[in-house]
């Protein structure tokens, strides 16, 4: 089974923004205000779309913080109980094993999976962007990479090893594993929604 990529789930997510009404609109902005730029798009498409684009907050407070160190399947129990697996937006799982992980697919991102991990002192959300054997030059795209990736906010970009399908470019977000789950939402929702701004950015890269 081919994994898709990055530009796969873009694809999707593009396709399904225009099944919804959207068009496309190109402005020209300082780099510094990017994030500023980004947050008003999304506030300009919800009269449009009647809901958010990614995962609902539920309570707007950011200071409902857990009570205490999230594990990965306490997160789990928590999360499925999120008003976005309810309408649809997003579906979860659990993967049990050594070490366990949760599975999030984004649908309204094209059903773009996001991996989540809590343990010790901190909460791991990470998504594949692409394979390193589909970059065009990897030098000029790792400069690249560490001098534009502080305009996508709370989430970093390393090269990690798959033992099935080689060398991959992931984005990944930290949190405290005390952090409430209010923030652990806005995580995963910021960094499915910076895969699909990191693949539109770095598709120059790319051979596909």
């Amino acid at each position: 089974m081919t994994r898709k990529s990055s530009a796969d789930y873009q694809r999707e997510y593009r396709k399904r923004l225009r099944e919804q009404g959207l068009v496309k609109k190109e402005v020209w902005v300082l780099p510094e205000n990017n994030a500023e730029l980004h947050a008003f798009e999304k506030e300009l498409r919800k009269p449009r779309l009647n809901s958010n684009v990614g995962l609902e907050l539920g309570e707007n407070s950011m200071n409902d913080k857990a009570a205490h160190r999230w594990n990965t399947e306490s997160l789990f129990n928590a999360l499925k109980d999120r008003p976005a697996f309810s309408n649809g937006s997003c579906s979860i799982e659990i993967i049990d094993g050594i070490d366990s992980s949760i599975v999030i697919s984004m649908h309204n991102y094209g059903d773009l999976p996001v991996f989540i991990t809590a343990g010790g002192d901190q909460i791991l959300a990470e998504a594949v962007l692409f394979s390193v054997d589909d970059v065009v030059d990897t030098n000029k795209l790792n400069e690249y990479v560490l001098k534009t990736h502080k305009y996508l906010p709370l989430s970093t970009i390393s090269i990690d090893t798959d033992d099935t399908h080689g060398d991959y470019y992931h984005m990944f977000g930290a949190l405290s594993a005390t952090s409430s789950i209010s923030e652990v939402v806005h995580e995963i929702d910021t960094l499915a929604d910076n895969v699909i701004q990191a693949t539109e950015a770095f598709k120059a890269f790319l051979k596909i």
